[in-house]
């Protein structure tokens, strides 16, 4: 037998855009439901760069000091190492941000610390093991979902639909909402190995050739080797005693720990891609985060974009869905909003693909040169604030101006 459950607004996907949205409108007063199609929040190689925008967005919450005793590292200075030469390309410590570091955090105790301080909050109901199926039309407006849970199937009629299952989401293709695609050059292997008392501060490491990114965990490095688009099998085809040994020649800090890469197993591929839907709305229905936009890992902005979305999204629609329905013309308010700061990032990102990615994988035996805009960087301080305030604060940051309902 056929579940049915009634809302006033139904979230399809509970990562970043999806628990922050639904902890704005629960605490709002909007009956809010988030359907999560997992058992829980445990995914492996997940983006986990919690930006100072982010952590503004916790405090203006009240939600700081005890987000912040969650396990986590800071970084403050991101160096890139350019074959033999090693730059500072961004100082976050110069921004001004209240909070000026980037929290790696994993991003399941992220999204369970939301879960958990959102219970305060009757109207929020957040469902694992939920997954949407398909949207609920009634001429021509989504009026809200099919799913199926761990009973059965669920239909959920609700007076807003918010898209938030990300790039692969199963919400845009049935809304039939066009997706423009920008492009991406590099797919990236994500592995992690671990580490002893040894650190340094260098984040990129280029080489003609080779490009990786080594993020340090405290206890491990979270390792992102970046390989050109669709060359993972070629890659796989040498063997993984040939890649450890190419990971161990781009960073030889990894020496000790890089038996920990066993197999292809403990080698994840991330299909890379850059695009945004032309629109984002239908008449009952809004995607956000991902779902309408998604960036490359250039510059780990991706769980931030999605809070500052789901951020805005509240802003703008809270207090109108406190009073009734809302128009299409309300929800497109939300891309008005937010488009400029998403072409904004992606436009960097491609800055970034075309002038040092698409050159660092090119193979080539003359030793590569750092491009001249790291060179200045790095020679002006200054600047470094500047790159850093681009990375971790953003192009037009949000701030909690949704309501909060009286308990």
């Amino acid at each position: 037998m056929q579940a049915s459950l009634k809302t006033q607004c139904c979230i399809v996907g509970g990562g970043p855009a999806g628990m922050m949205l639904g902890y704005l409108l629960g605490r709002a007063g909007i009956e809010t439901l988030v359907l999560e199609k997992h058992a829980d929040f445990f995914r492996d190689f997940r983006g986990d760069t919690v930006h100072p925008s982010t952590l503004q967005v916790m405090d203006e919450l009240g939600l700081i000091d005890d987000f912040l005793k969650l396990p986590h590292d800071k970084l403050q200075k991101l160096d890139g190492y350019f074959g033999t030469t090693t730059l500072r390309l961004a100082d976050i410590s110069r921004t001004g941000a209240k909070h000026p570091f980037i929290a790696f955090m994993p991003q399941w105790d992220f999204l369970n610390f939301l879960r958990d301080k959102g219970q305060r909050y009757p109207k929020l109901k957040v469902m694992m093991s939920t997954e949407a199926t398909d949207l609920l039309w009634s001429d021509g407006v989504v009026t809200g979902v099919k799913a199926k849970g761990p009973e059965g199937p669920i239909e959920i009629s609700a007076d807003l639909v918010v898209a938030c299952d990300g790039r692969h989401s199963v919400v845009r293709p049935s809304a039939k909402l066009d997706v423009e695609e920008i492009g991406a050059p590099m797919d990236v292997l994500w592995f992690r190995v671990s580490k002893g008392s040894e650190s340094e501060s260098v984040l990129a490491r280029i080489e003609s050739g080779k490009m990786m990114v080594t993020l340090d965990r405290g206890t491990y490095w979270q390792c992102a080797y970046v390989i050109a688009k669709g060359q993972y099998e070629v890659v796989k085809a040498r063997g993984i005693e040939a890649f450890r040994a190419d990971v161990v020649e781009l960073a030889p800090i990894l020496k000790s720990g890089i038996a920990d890469v066993k197999s292809w197993d403990d080698v994840k591929l991330l299909t890379v891609a850059i695009n945004r839907l032309t629109r984002w709305t239908r008449p009952g229905l809004l995607c956000i985060g991902d779902a309408a936009h998604a960036m490359s890992p250039v510059g780990g902005v991706g769980i931030n974009l999605a809070v500052q979305d789901a951020v805005a999204t509240a802003n703008l629609l809270a207090a109108k869905m406190l009073k009734g329905r809302l128009s299409e013309d309300d929800l497109d308010a939300v891309r008005r909003r937010r488009e400029f700061p998403v072409r904004m990032t992606q436009a960097m990102q491609v800055i970034v693909q075309n002038n040092v990615i698409t050159l660092a994988l090119k193979p080539g035996s003359e030793p590569i040169k750092p491009p001249l805009f790291a060179r200045v960087v790095n020679a002006m301080p200054w600047l470094q604030g500047i790159t850093a305030r681009f990375i971790a604060i953003g192009v037009r940051p949000e701030h909690v101006h949704s309501p909060e309902a009286i308990s």
